[in-house]
This record gives C-alpha cells, sequence and structure tokens, in this order.
C-alpha cells in the first residue's frame, strides 16, 4: 500500500563542519516532523519528535530564534538513531517521501550516513519536492516561494505557528493535497546516493522533457568523452541528430547545446557537472525541445562567450 510522507526537518549547525570517520556533518537534526497521507491524500497518522543532539550542543544565534527551541527543550529528545528508526519504521513500506524544498532527504540520508546508519536506497530516491511542484501547477513554474507567502496565496488558515516541524509538515501536506496527478508526475531525485553503475542510472522521460543522472566518473575528462551523455540523441523518437548549436559553457559546469530532429525540431541540450559525495563526478543532463527564437538566443549566448578574453 503507497503512503505519501510528508516531513519536514529541524536542524542545528556548528561554526564549522564536523568530520568522523571520514564523514561530514553540516546540519544536525533536531526535530522530525510528518505527516501520513494514504492514497487518496487522506491524512491517516503524524509523527513528532526532538532530538537530543550528540555533535552540535550549544544552540546557533540563528537556529534557536528560528525554530524556538532550547537546548534545554532537545535534552529531553531521543538520540538520532533512536528518532530515525522510529520513523522509518511509522513510514511503512511503499513510503513515498514529499517535502518543502529539495534539502530535507539529503540531510536526512546524510545524518543517516554520519551516525552509521544504512541509507534509504543504493541509487537516487524519487520524491516530492512540493515547492517544486506548487509553482509548476500554480506559478510559472521557476520561482520558488516560502511556505508561509503559499499558504497566504492558498487562502489557508495558519492555525499553527510556523517553523516547528510538524507543523511545518501539516502546511505542506495540505498544499500537497491541492495538487493533481498531473503535476506529480515531475518528481525529483535526491542524489546523496549517487549511481555507481550503468544499472543505477537514472533515465526518465516526462511530458515535456527528459532527465538522464549519470553512474560517477572519475574526472572532467571521462565525462567529456563520454559518448551517451555528450551526444545528441532525439529523446522521443531515439534518432541521432545534427547539432546546429555546438557544445559551449559559461563556467565549466554547465555545457549546452542544440540539436534539430526532423520530426520533433530543436532540442536543447543542458549537461550540469556535479560532485559526488565521495568527491567522484556525475553529471544531470536534461533535453528538452524549444522554439526557433530561443535557438536563435543560444547562438547569441554562445558567441558571446567565444569572444570573452583568455586569462
Amino acid at each position: 500500500m503507497k503512503n505519501y510522507i510528508v516531513f519536514d526537518l529541524e536542524w542545528n549547525q556548528g561554526e564549522a563542519p564536523v568530520t568522523e570517520n571520514g564523514k561530514t556533518l553540516i546540519f544536525e537534526i533536531v526535530e522530525i516532523g510528518a505527516v501520513k497521507l494514504n492514497e487518496k491524500k487522506e491524512k491517516v497518522g503524524e509523527f513528532s519528535r526532538l532530538i537530543k543532539p550528540q555533535v552540535f550542543k550549544q544552540m546557533h544565534r540563528i537556529t534557536g530564534k528560528l525554530i524556538h527551541l532550547t537546548m534545554e527543550d532537545l535534552e529531553k529528545g531521543g538520540s538520532f538513531q533512536e528518532v530515525a528508526s522510529e520513523f522509518l519504521s511509522w513510514c511503512g513500506e511503499g513510503a513515498e517521501f514529499c517535502s518543502w524544498g529539495p534539502l530535507d532527504l539529503t540531510e536526512f540520508q546524510r545524518n543517516l550516513d554520519f551516525f552509521g546508519m544504512p541509507l534509504l536506497s543504493d541509487r537516487p530516491i524519487a520524491f516530492y519536492d512540493v515547492q517544486k511542484l506548487y509553482s509548476l501547477a500554480f506559478d510559472d513554474g521557476k520561482s520558488r516561494k516560502s511556505l508561509s507567502t503559499v499558504v497566504d496565496e492558498l487562502g489557508m488558515e495558519k492555525d499553527i505557528p510556523f517553523h516547528r516541524a510538524l507543523a511545518d509538515a501539516e502546511y505542506t501536506a495540505r498544499i500537497f493535497k491541492r495538487l493533481n496527478d498531473k503535476v506529480l508526475q515531475k518528481v525529483s531525485f535526491d542524489t546523496y546516493v549517487t549511481p555507481k553503475t550503468r544499472k543505477q542510472e537514472i533515465k526518465i522521460t516526462f511530458d515535456n522533457y527528459f532527465k538522464y543522472i549519470s553512474r560517477e566518473f572519475d574526472t572532467k575528462e571521462d565525462i567529456l568523452e563520454n559518448i551517451e551523455i555528450m551526444s545528441t540523441k532525439c529523446y522521443i523518437c531515439h534518432r541521432n541528430i545534427r547539432r546546429k548549436v555546438k557544445w559551449f559553457t559559461p563556467n565549466s559546469k554547465h555545457y549546452y547545446s542544440v540539436a534539430y530532429c526532423e520530426l520533433h525540431g530543436f532540442m536543447k541540450s543542458k549537461v550540469r557537472i556535479k560532485k559526488a559525495e565521495n568527491g567522484r563526478l556525475f553529471v544531470v543532463k536534461t533535453c528538452k525541445f524549444i522554439p526557433p527564437e530561443d535557438v536563435e538566443a543560444m547562438k547569441i549566448k554562445q558567441r558571446k562567450i567565444k569572444k570573452r578574453p583568455v586569462d
């Protein structure tokens, strides 16, 4: 049985990250709050627990003002290992995670890793970024608004205070219920764990674009020489198509090209080179069909980059 787990985390931090046994902790989770929805998006449960800090034992001045918690409050909590185990047991089988923005699932897995607990998967995890999905459903698809702003825009009652985990999870769940099935197809992927093999790679076609999350590589040169990554193949008809704008980069981490398919038109490709947690590199590649006027804009952008003076 599928359940939607709409969750929110509150975390504390120190003046600098802490590294132990090769694992680095940036934010230490101090509270987990979640709402469970069934397949019909009906609320069937909630979870709320405080966590006693083990690493950052002083409350950061900004964090304390934001989440309205003190170290005395957190002393009453359980260990991260205890609370995380309880939370995952409560989530149950078939849990599909939902959060406001892309950070919570990454930081939850980072805390699992740091405290020696099993990760959620051996590959990227699909989840619902409700902040992004709201923008796609009700806004321009690009803006990312705060939770309180969206609650106001939807005319929802502000009957519980913000910036506590369960409260923010509750508001996020209310917004999630407003989303239709079509927009829910636009899942996001958490890449705290990156693909290690071809079999683990993510290749997914949405209604208007294609996404590919590659396995890891040792160097940028290995990526740029990889035929599959740098090819321009139409993701609809799978034909090799000719580039009209050759690959170019504005910053050595993002690469762009445009190719033309006689059946489907101009396809823009974007390759983002990202660093995995272990220091190796992987790629997120997206392909999308664009109108002719956007092709001209890409050509202009390419020419400007070519004219830049070399340092």
